[in-house]
């Protein structure tokens, strides 16, 4: 980290040199994947002291420990409320069933954080958590059970419990298996639920559900008390009392990772053969006319995945699948995953990116689709948001990488939104300055200048001191799961190619002013 008394100079070989090692060291550390622990899945896992489960201590005194200074549990930046109503609603849960008197005051201060958090859930711009719809009857149901919250105010309630019912009816023979995006939700069925849980086809081969911690520690402990493969999976995931939100994710992890290095191309000879472990990895786990998901094992396939790997593959030079990714068309748009409510305007965008990798011209139905898509949902500021990302600057990002060139109508107003949106330190955060949305900007901002444009120096020259400043973690949580979660070496990806992608242009624009 660079001292702040320092001027900042602009890279020099040295600085590559460094940026290269980087790069080639994360390289060697991506794979099952690295997640920050997360309050609501740690919640589950506190429940099963009833099965008297050692991991289930330790992970009563990390939401101790981790309770936020309003009473509330979840991320303490940024603030998103629909995380923290249903961070705090499982930890309250978790405290009041342990029945100890020394968390009543916890259970207390949690319970009047619920209430104001869920007075303010109409200001997420982004909406819900996922399956919070589905999530929130079941564990109020339970919360009243204990005596937790009063009966009344039940509006909206009801009308969660009504789509819950009908997503449900929509599962394949209304039922919740492993063959469904539901598992990673499995919880949302009740303590009661064993009528619409396929029990023998839900259990992954690693003993998940799902590959999602709150889903197998909710298994274990209403129909599998002492399920060997499920405990040993929640034993093999608790590190110092928590959980993540999901594991593994090893598509996820290091799709994304080649695909933000993949921007910084031409590669060294090195980079690429540390890349080739984690293309024979993804080549083998594809499916011809599938796809595949967020986890090699994951039978649900969605098309953010398929469209980030195909993308990678493709740009490697690997064998893809375009009928694949086409599958997941429909009439306005490309969806994410079988059942969803709303569609994902970033899934769009990299479904976008990776029609435009194939050579699909702006003039084919389906990329006029996604941009006639994309055109309704853009803001008036001309930004975008997302249901999996709390940040615009994400979604806003990658549709810039992904137009710069192809559809620039849609990139002068995102480009000119994002530099008058920096921060006079340099930095980049829609609640606060982060790491890793500078790092989405500057990556933007610098594709958008090898594109031949104008990008203003200074907003580069700032953006790069600001983020070599402050480019190791812990970075806040600003993914979108069933509450707010980080990808670790997701991010650190994305800031070593913002910092390489600007160290780049400085270097083009140098040689040119020589030459």
């Amino acid at each position: 980290m660079l001292n702040n008394r320092l001027s900042f100079t602009r890279p020099n070989c040295d600085t590559k040199e460094r940026l290269l090692t980087e790069m080639q060291t994360l390289l060697k550390q991506i794979g099952p994947g690295y997640m920050m622990n997360t309050a609501y899945d740690t919640a589950w896992v506190a429940r099963l002291h009833k099965l008297n489960e050692p991991i289930a201590e330790q992970a009563l005194d990390w939401l101790r420990k981790h309770q936020l200074a309003d009473g509330s549990w979840g991320a303490a930046e940024p603030l998103y409320h629909h995380d923290r109503v249903i961070c705090t609603l499982a930890a309250v849960i978790a405290l009041a069933e342990r029945g100890l008197e020394q968390d009543q005051l916890r259970v207390s201060r949690g319970l009047t954080a619920l209430k104001e958090h869920k007075a303010k859930l109409h200001l997420d711009l982004s909406g819900e958590t996922i399956a919070f719809e589905m999530l929130m009857p079941a564990l109020m149901a339970e919360a009243k059970a204990l005596n937790l919250v009063p009966r009344g105010d039940t509006g909206l309630l009801n009308e969660m419990a009504q789509v819950r019912e009908i997503k449900l009816a929509k599962s394949p023979g209304k039922m919740i298996s492993r063959l469904t995006t539901l598992a990673f939700s499995a919880e949302v069925a009740g303590p009661d639920g064993m009528h619409i849980l396929d029990l023998e086809n839900l259990q992954e081969p690693d003993g998940s559900v799902g590959y999602s911690p709150s889903a197998t520690a909710y298994y274990t402990l209403n129909f599998a008390p002492g399920n060997k493969a499920a405990l040993n999976y929640l034993r093999a995931n608790c590190h110092n009392g928590g959980v993540p939100n999901v594991a593994p994710f090893d598509v996820f992890e290091p799709a994304w990772t080649l695909w933000n290095i993949g921007l910084t191309h031409p590669h060294d000879q090195e980079t690429l053969e540390a890349c080739q472990p984690h293309l024979d990895f993804l080549e083998r786990h594809w499916r011809q006319g599938q796809g595949i998901g967020f986890a090699a094992g994951f039978v649900a396939k969605d098309s953010d995945e398929t469209s980030v790997v195909l993308e990678v593959l493709s740009q490697f030079g690997r064998p893809n699948d375009i009928g694949a990714l086409l599958s997941f068309e429909e009439e306005a748009y490309f969806r994410c995953f079988d059942l969803e409510v709303n569609p994902s305007v970033s899934a769009n965008i990299h479904v976008l990116s990776a029609l435009r990798q194939k050579g699909y011209d702006v003039s084919n139905p389906s990329v006029n689709k996604i941009l006639r898509f994309l055109d309704r949902q853009r803001t008036k500021r001309g930004y975008w948001l997302d249901k999996w990302q709390f940040s615009p600057y994400y979604t806003t990002a990658h549709l810039i990488i992904a137009c710069a060139g192809y559809f620039n109508s849609f990139v002068h107003e995102a480009v000119n939104w994002i530099i008058s949106t920096q921060h006079q330190d340099g930095s980049w955060g829609h609640y606060c300055p982060t790491a890793e949305e500078t790092a989405y900007c500057l990556q933007a901002l610098a594709i958008w200048k090898r594109e031949g444009q104008h990008v203003p120096e200074k907003a580069l020259d700032d953006g790069t001191r600001w983020l070599e400043q402050h480019k190791e973690p812990p970075y806040p949580p600003l993914w979108i799961g069933k509450c707010l979660y980080s990808p670790i070496l997701v991010i650190k990806s994305a800031i070593l190619s913002a910092l390489a992608l600007v160290g780049s242009e400085f270097s083009n624009n140098n040689s040119q002013s020589r030459s």
